[in-house]
């Protein structure tokens, strides 16, 4: 089983609003990640919060399962993945790590990745796109544990670079993978 993973811990401080709450085509930002994920097959979501705690978790309601980030303010996005993989730990065979800043990865990207997954038997694999590795990525149950022993100032990147060559690269057309929203800037981009 293939579990989802949505990190929405950070502040948006650079946004100056919480931009998981923020208006996004018909939704919300956060909103419009969930329901790609859930369009992509993927029934098992977990939504790590930690800034705009309370309002995340009364948008979202039960639909989803959380998780609080006591360490967002600090942890990074390493601390929100390992948060996220200990939540699931006994019941899912690999994690789809998804952010929560980017609504506009479309369904099929989804569903290329966890199919290269399924057929590849690869351990990670990661969306490329012009050779920039982007998100969601995902990763084996037999890697976590890996992933959950990494201390900071290690991040993701550190991981990922360890494992160069247990990645299976899918290679998208679209930079939706590589972009996502943490200016006012980037907003209007997409929703302009």
């Amino acid at each position: 089983m293939i579990t989802a993973i949505i990190l929405a811990a950070g502040e948006s401080k650079r946004m100056g609003e919480p931009k998981m709450l923020m208006p996004y085509g018909k939704s919300t930002v956060l909103q419009t990640v969930i329901s790609t994920i859930q369009s992509a097959g993927i029934k098992d979501i977990l939504v790590v919060t930690g800034g705009a705690r309370q309002q995340v978790e009364m948008l979202i309601g039960k639909t989803v399962q959380t998780a609080f980030n006591e360490n967002y303010q600090n942890g990074e996005m390493l601390s929100s993945i390992q948060l996220g993989l200990s939540v699931k730990m006994r019941e899912a065979s690999a994690a789809l790590i998804c952010l929560g800043d980017q609504p506009q990865v479309e369904e099929r990207s989804v569903r290329s990745i966890c199919n290269a997954f399924l057929e590849s038997k690869s351990r990670i694999v990661v969306p490329s796109y012009q050779n920039q590795r982007g998100h969601p990525w995902l990763v084996a149950r037999s890697l976590w544990d890996e992933l959950l022993t990494l201390k900071a100032p290690k991040t993701s990147r550190d991981f990922l670079k360890k494992n160069a060559r247990a990645i299976h690269y899918v290679n998208m057309n679209t930079p939706s993978v590589i972009e996502d929203l943490d200016t006012p800037q980037d907003y209007l981009k997409f929703t302009s």
